[in-house]
């Protein structure tokens, strides 16, 4: 936890203040550091972040690849570019992924946020087109068994490895 304090009211002797801890900022968490640390195990450039099943919000992946960018730019000090492609339609695939490589190609790492790969035709498409994918599990709404179809959909040695989260680490 970070040790900030905020003060409220004038400074000065005892019960002239109201002392309070200000929030973590989440990339400033050991556990995302840790989660960014093993994602950066591997050398990639496009990096998908897939949930294992339904059972929570689109912006799922998207809050988590949006964190992990933030803590992977504390830690190099570059950009690390987000794409929303918890939406794409079958119309734009085609210039979704030119955009992608576009962006890579000039050495640019993006963390591409999908939507589970059971109920979107594209999700399957667009995460054997990166360089790897992490399978994201939300606690208690996401089974084994959604894990396993996942895998199977997008192919097991796509994936870096599998995270686990809970809703309140990642604001849902």
């Amino acid at each position: 936890m970070s040790n900030a304090i905020e003060r409220h009211g004038p400074a000065g002797g005892p019960g002239t203040s109201i002392e309070r801890q200000a929030p973590e900022e989440p990339w400033q968490n050991s556990e995302w550091q840790r989660l960014w640390l093993a994602v950066e195990s591997r050398p990639w450039r496009s990096l998908a972040f897939i949930p294992a099943g339904n059972g929570a919000s689109l912006d799922f992946t998207l809050i988590v690849a949006m964190t992990l960018s933030r803590t992977g730019m504390v830690h190099l000090g570059t950009p690390i570019q987000v794409a929303d492609a918890t939406h794409v339609p079958l119309s734009q695939l085609t210039a979704f992924s030119n955009e992608v490589k576009r962006c890579t190609a000039n050495g640019q790492r993006l963390l591409v946020a999908l939507p589970p790969a059971g109920g979107n035709a594209v999700t399957a498409t667009i995460a054997q087109s990166m360089d790897a994918a992490v399978l994201c599990v939300l606690a208690n709404k996401m089974t084994a068994g959604d894990s396993k179809r996942t895998l199977r959909l997008i192919g097991a040695s796509r994936f870096l490895g599998s995270a686990i989260f809970h809703p309140h680490q990642i604001g849902l």
